[in-house]
This record gives C-alpha cells, sequence and structure tokens, in this order.
C-alpha cells in the first residue's frame, strides 16, 4: 500500500509499505472523480498541482494533519494504474483499505448545505458504496471544506437517501444482509465503466 505525507515545507510525498513492513494509521478520501485528477505519474514527476484535482489532495492531508494524522490515502494518485498488477491488487483491496483507515473523509464537491445532501451525485456513485459502509469513521464535507456531519450523525438522512439501514452504516455484520438487500443498495449506482459494477462490490459481497 501506497500512502501520502504532508511534509513540513508544504509539499506531499509518496511512501511504499511493503507486506513486511506495518502500515500506520491513515485517513482516506472519498470523491468523485473529476476530469483533471492528479494521477500517480503526476505525483511522481512532481506535476499536477494545477489540476482541479489536486484542491481535493490538499484538503486530505490538511484535514489529516489537524486531526493528528501523518498518512492520508487518494485513490487517484496512490495507485499506479499503468501497473495491471498493481491495479487488480488495489481492486480486491479496495474494501479492507477503507475499512482499516483511521478516518474516511468524504469530499462533496456539489454540496454547500445540508439540504444539498439529498442532491448530492456522491450517493449515485458505484464505488462510494463500499466506501460510505466500510470505515468506522466517516466524516462529510461541503465543496468548501466546512464539516457537514459524520456517518452517526447523518444516519437518518443518509438512510433515506441510499435505503441502507443505520445499523449496516454503523457496523453491523454484512453477512446478515440478503443478496437481494445488497443488490437493492447499488440498483441506482453507476460507474464510468462498464467492468466497475461488478468491481465496486467486491467487498461488500465478500463479507
Amino acid at each position: 500500500m501506497r500512502l501520502l505525507q504532508y511534509n513540513n515545507d508544504g509539499e506531499f510525498s509518496l511512501t511504499q509499505f511493503f507486506d513486511d513492513i506495518p502500515i500506520p494509521q491513515y485517513a482516506i478520501l472519498s470523491h468523485r472523480w473529476g476530469s483533471q485528477e492528479v494521477t500517480f505519474q503526476d505525483m511522481i514527476e512532481g506535476k499536477g498541482t494545477s489540476k482541479a484535482g489536486f484542491g481535493k489532495i490538499r484538503f486530505c492531508g490538511e484535514q489529516a494533519r489537524r486531526d493528528g494524522w501523518q498518512y492520508f490515502w487518494v485513490d487517484t494518485c496512490c495507485i499506479d494504474k499503468s501497473s495491471s498488477a498493481e491495479l487488480s491488487e488495489a481492486i480486491n483491496s479496495m474494501f479492507s483499505w477503507y475499512k482499516n483507515s483511521a478516518v474516511c473523509y468524504v469530499f462533496m464537491d456539489d454540496v454547500i448545505e445540508h439540504k444539498d445532501l439529498v442532491r448530492s451525485k456522491w450517493f449515485t456513485r458505484g464505488w462510494t458504496l463500499q466506501e460510505l459502509i466500510a470505515p468506522s469513521d466517516v466524516v462529510f464535507y461541503n465543496s468548501l471544506s466546512n464539516p457537514l456531519g459524520t456517518k452517526e450523525t447523518l444516519q437518518d438522512v443518509i438512510t433515506s437517501i441510499t435505503g441502507i439501514h443505520s445499523k449496516f452504516l454503523l457496523g453491523a455484520d454484512l453477512e446478515t444482509a440478503s443478496i437481494a438487500k445488497k443488490m437493492s443498495w447499488a440498483a441506482k449506482r453507476t460507474t464510468t465503466r462498464v467492468e466497475d459494477v461488478a468491481y465496486s462490490l467486491f467487498g461488500i459481497f465478500e463479507h
């Protein structure tokens, strides 16, 4: 697993943790992908700061540091997608990476006020289903990087939007949810690539 670190000079660096190295606690980002995301190659080459997606990385790093976490993870730039082996491992590990995070920050770029939550496209994306369920600590932020609430404090609103019973939002064993119920959670969600429909549900159906 590869993690980002916010250095004292304001720059970001990547550190890879191999199987024999314990992974430190980390914050993780959940978001919708846009057209100008910062890639792994951008990070390696020291580029990408002018891309629109860099703002989300900076937000995650700054929030993690405020919360006392040295490391954080963002899917756009922590995975080398030019490596089919690494991409495959990431797809299979995604649920556990979110589950094992110290905190998940949900960045909602189409939300300003609480009333906008019900219309957020974040709730319509395939990958964000497991990003909502897997972590125990989820904090939602609006497009101005201001907190909207947590998965616990917003559970009634989230349940009304997603149809996911609050007990599963708050950590109940997913094995107790029927296949039909899990499929209903994903029914109205979409992914950019057709094959990602199945990939994004790996973690949900393995638990």
